[in-house]
C-alpha cells in the first residue's frame, strides 16, 4: 500500500529553490548508507510516490529522470521524509544495484554494505542468482528451479525438529543454520527479502 503523502506534500517549500527544485538524498533503507544526491521539483515526487520508483529531475537534461531508466539499476521507494524546515527530503529506498554511474554502490564511492551478516549473506545469495558461477551450491541450487528450492527447505525443517528433540547443540545450531540459508535462498528466488517478511510481522505485532 502506497502511504499517502499529500498532507506533507502541502507543507513542503518548493519557492525558496531556484525552478524550485529541492535537494534530496537518497539512502538504502536496510544499510542505512547514503547513496546519492538529487533533485526533486513538486511532478517529480508525485511520480516517485505513484510509481514506486524513485524520480528526479535531471537538470542537464531538463526533464524527469527515473533512476535506473538505463542501467535497470531503479531505486525502489519505501519511505519519504522531510527535514525541520519542510525544505529537503530523505527518500529511504531499496536499490536495485550499483547508484553511480561510475559502477561504484554510491556516488560517494562507499560500498553499500550493512554490519548485519544477515544482510551480507543475503546480498551473497542475491548475487548468485544473478550471476551464477558454476562451481558455487547457492548458483546451482538456483539453476535447479522453485520446487527443489522448497524441498530442500522442508528436508532442513524436518532435520531441525529431529535435533530439537535431542541434546546436542551443535547439531542443533547446524541444523538451523542450513535452515536459515535455504530459506534465504528461497525468498531471493520468489524475489523477496528477509525485510519484506519483517515488515509482515510489524504489522502483526501492530494490529495485535
Amino acid at each position: 500500500m502506497i502511504k499517502d503523502y499529500s498532507a506533507m506534500i502541502d507543507r513542503l517549500d518548493f519557492s525558496k529553490y531556484e525552478k524550485e527544485l529541492m535537494p534530496v538524498i537518497a539512502q538504502d533503507a536496510h544499510t542505512n548508507i547514503v547513496l546519492m544526491r538529487g533533485f526533486m521539483n513538486k511532478e517529480a515526487l508525485n511520480k516517485t510516490i505513484e510509481t514506486g520508483f524513485v524520480t528526479f529531475y535531471s537538470r542537464s537534461q531538463k526533464r524527469l529522470w527515473v533512476k535506473g531508466e538505463t542501467s535497470q539499476n531503479f531505486l525502489h521507494l519505501v519511505e519519504i521524509i522531510h527535514d525541520c524546515d519542510f525544505d529537503t527530503l530523505l527518500i529511504k529506498a531499496k536499490p536495485e544495484g550499483p547508484v553511480c554511474h561510475t559502477g561504484a554502490d554510491t556516488c560517494f564511492n562507499e560500498e553499500n554494505n550493512s554490519d548485519d551478516f544477515l544482510r551480507k549473506l543475503e546480498k551473497i545469495i542475491e548475487k548468485r542468482k544473478k550471476h551464477p558461477v558454476s562451481d558455487s551450491y547457492t548458483s546451482s541450487l538456483f539453476k535447479k528451479g522453485i520446487n527443489t528450492m522448497a524441498q530442500k527447505v522442508g528436508e532442513e525443517s524436518v532435520e531441525l525438529i529431529i535435533e530439537a528433540k535431542d541434546n546436542n547443540s551443535k547439531l542443533f545450531l547446524n541444523e538451523a543454520a542450513d535452515l536459515l540459508f535455504h530459506y534465504l535462498v528461497l525468498l531471493q528466488a520468489k524475489n523477496k527479502t528477509i525485510d519484506d517478511v519483517l515488515e509482515v510481522l510489524k504489522e502483526r505485532r501492530i494490529g495485535g
